[in-house]
This record gives structure tokens, C-alpha cells and sequence, in this order.
């Protein structure tokens, strides 16, 4: 459900955004701050960067538990907004919340699912994580009449979320291997020990392949609706729903292909790398050869769609639990997402320049950008499938790191 919350507040402030700027009559340079300070990137980087920590100092579900009261305040103060201060303040502490919750949570889901289960367990999060913005693009199609009042009640439907979530989460037990972490006599490693041997080449490799596909997602994923109306290729509701559509195809292709053959070994990994990595780049690639239009665009959306949940966020959120010790687990996954939301946040300052300028820049660096992270994916890609969290540490020697 971190998931679910995560995406879908990135995608309903996205599908707001022109009704926002018409309302509170907001500049281009405000659009692209308030994307840059939200969920999708500072925001969410700030709370990754302490929560992450957090997590693996005081416990996973201390911290999950009590974020979601956070997230829930932020959402309700965005729903009722009636000026940019009110807007931009529930815009961050959304943004905040998320990031806390994302490397706890997740740390929580590996480090409980069988070895030869992990990607499997990781891709219902990611499910999760297609889902929220599926639901949220449909409500904010189906209320689209209403203007920005439909608008409010999408973040409305969020906070009722956020709030049952909470509730359900307090009878969630901590993380076994967390408490076996911190017994009497084990070695407690220092958060400076991300930056040597194993553990630095495992964050190194991390952070670009999510830092480089997570600006194409952020961008797709937040401006979609924007840039479609922008650009006049179609309505706010064409826009919606051509959103909405590549969400589909990313859940259907994470249950049918990366659920099932994720854990299967380390070359069908590999495949599903390189396979994600050229359907997304060719998405990108699609803008500069043919002229913007409904076709193009969702052309863009499928490829994009199938691409990114075969070499995307699902096997980082993988490999982020099976490369780092159990005690800097939540730290890692912490950092690397943190700073692929910091870029993605001084990024979203320029997307709204760039779509004015027209389409064929902007894809460019999203194409440029995919294949960094697919070719960097597949040639570090390391070994870590079907093997027991213990036996990793112990293979690439971080267990006493």
C-alpha cells in the first residue's frame, strides 16, 4: 500500500495540474516547483533520506506505522486548499511521507518473502504501485465535469486510503531479521560503510539504473496529462486516459511476465533487462520520428508501459533488498531513492519549459536517459537470485561489513 500511496499522489497532483494553475493562477515555473517539491521528488527525497535511516535504527514498522498520519494530514490540507501556500504545504508533507514509507516498507516485504519468492512478493508491491494511479487517473476521469472539485475529491479518496491503511498496519509485526539483526554479540555497521568495497559498487549500481529510469517515469507519470494538453494533441480527458492505459499494461505485464519468471534465474533477469530497456528507449524514439499525435502517444504509453515493468522500479526494489546487510538496508534503499527523487525534483523545475518547446527535446533526454539505465543494468547486473538474504551478505562479503 506504499506503493498504491506513493503513485497515486504523484498522478493526482499530476492530473490536477492545468486546473490548479488556472485556479490560483499559477505560473509554469510554480507547476514545475510544486511537481519538484512533492511526492515525485524533494519532498519524497528528504523523508527517504531520514526514514530510510530511521528504519533500520528504530525498526521498520515504527516508522511505517506512524507516517501515513503525515501523508493523510498532507493529503486533506491539498484537498481543501484555496491558495498556492495551502497547495504547496500538503504537497510536501505528502511528498515527505512518502519517502519515509517506500524503504521501510519494502525492506519489511524482503526481508519476510522466500529466496526463491523475492521477486515475486517485490513485484505485488509494484502491482500496488500500477494500481493507485489506475484508480486515481479513473476517478479523475470520471469527475473531469467537475472541474477542480472533481480534483479534490481524487485527493479525498487518498486520504481515506492513507487512513484505513494506518489502521490496518498497527497490527503488523516488526521484521524477524531486523530483531535478529540487533541481537547481544552481532556486529552493528555504520552507515559510512555503504561507501566501501561490496556495498558502495551495489549502491552505485542501484542509484543510476533507478536515478536514469525514474526521470522518464517521473516525467511520463506526472506530465502525461499535462503535456497532452499543452501541447494540444488532445483533451484533459483524452489525457487521463491515455495515462491511465499504460498503468494497465504495466500491472498486467508485472503479474503475467516479471511475477513469474523474476525469481526463475539470474540470465532470464538479464533478458527481462535488456527487453524492458529497448521497448522503453524505442517509446522515446517513437517522438523524434513521427509527429505528435493520439496514435503516436499511445504507441509511447504501450511500449513504455510493458518496458518499465520488465527493467524499472520492480527489480531495483529487488535488488535494493538483496544487495545491502539487513542493518543498512532501509538506509540504502533510503539514499538511492532519495537521490533519484532529488534529480527527478530539480528536473520537474524544467519539464514545463520543455514541453513548451515542443516534444522532440524532452523525449530526447528520456530516451538518452533509458538507455543509460538499461545498458548500466544489464552489464553490472549482479547474481542474487533464489539465494537466502544470509548468503548474499556472505558471497560478497558485507555480512560484517
Amino acid at each position: 500500500m506504499a506503493s498504491y500511496l506513493d503513485a497515486g499522489s504523484i498522478v493526482a497532483l499530476g492530473a490536477g495540474l492545468t486546473l490548479f494553475q488556472t485556479q490560483l493562477h499559477l505560473s509554469s515555473g510554480a507547476i514545475g516547483a510544486l511537481a519538484a517539491l512533492g511526492p515525485n521528488a524533494l519532498g519524497c527525497a528528504f523523508g527517504a533520506f531520514i526514514g530510510g535511516r530511521l528504519g533500520d535504527r528504530l525498526g521498520r514498522k515504527r516508522i511505517y506505522r506512524y507516517d501515513l498520519l503525515l501523508y493523510a494530514a498532507g493529503m486533506l490540507v491539498m484537498a481543501v486548499s484555496v491558495n498556492a501556500a495551502m497547495l504547496f504545504a500538503g504537497t510536501v508533507a505528502v511528498g515527505v511521507a512518502v519517502g519515509a514509507d517506500v524503504p521501510t516498507s519494502l525492506a519489511l516485504v524482503g526481508e519476510n518473502a522466500p529466496p526463491r519468492a523475492r521477486g515475486k512478493f517485490l513485484g505485488l508491491t509494484q502491482v500496488a504501485w500500477n494500481l493507485g494511479p489506475v484508480v486515481v487517473l479513473l476517478l479523475a476521469f470520471v469527475v473531469a465535469p467537475l472541474g477542480l472539485l472533481g480534483v479534490r475529491l481524487v485527493f479525498l479518496h487518498l486520504f481515506l486510503v492513507a487512513m484505513v491503511v494506518w489502521g490496518l498496519r498497527r497490527g503488523v509485526v516488526e521484521s524477524a531479521r531486523w530483531k535478529s539483526a540487533l541481537a547481544p554479540g552481532t556486529i552493528t555497521p555504520r552507515p559510512r560503510m555503504l561507501f566501501r568495497g561490496a556495498n558502495l559498487a551495489a549502491l552505485a549500481w542501484t542509484t543510476t539504473i533507478y536515478l536514469f529510469w525514474n526521470l522518464a517515469a517521473g516525467t511520463s507519470g506526472s506530465f502525461t496529462p499535462y503535456i497532452v494538453e499543452t501541447l494540444h494533441a488532445g483533451s484533459r480527458a483524452a489525457g487521463l486516459a491515455l495515462s491511465s492505459v499504460g498503468f494497465v499494461i504495466g500491472l498486467a505485464t508485472t503479474v503475467l511476465l516479471f511475477m513469474r519468471f523474476a525469481d526463475r534465474s539470474h540470465q532470464i533477469r538479464k533478458r527481462m533487462w535488456a527487453l524492458g530497456g529497448i521497448f522503453q528507449v524505442t517509446a522515446y524514439v517513437l517522438y523524434l520520428v513521427f509527429p505528435l499525435g493520439i496514435p503516436v502517444i499511445l504507441a509511447n504509453i504501450v511500449l513504455f508501459g510493458v518496458g518499465s515493468a520488465l527493467a524499472g522500479e520492480g527489480l531495483y526494489k529487488v535488488f535494493s533488498q538483496e544487495l545491502f546487510p539487513t542493518l543498512l538496508r532501509s538506509t540504502a534503499q533510503g539514499f538511492t531513492f532519495g537521490a533519484a527523487r532529488t534529480v527527478l525534483g530539480v528536473w520537474s523545475f524544467l519539464v514545463p519549459f520543455l514541453a513548451h518547446v515542443g516534444i522532440r527535446p524532452l523525449s530526447a533526454l528520456l530516451a538518452l536517459f533509458l538507455l543509460v539505465s538499461a545498458v548500466v543494468g544489464y552489464a553490472f547486473m549482479p547474481d542474487t537470485t533464489g539465494k537466502t538474504l544470509e548468503r548474499i551478505e556472505e558471497e560478497r562479503g558485507t555480512a560484517a561489513a
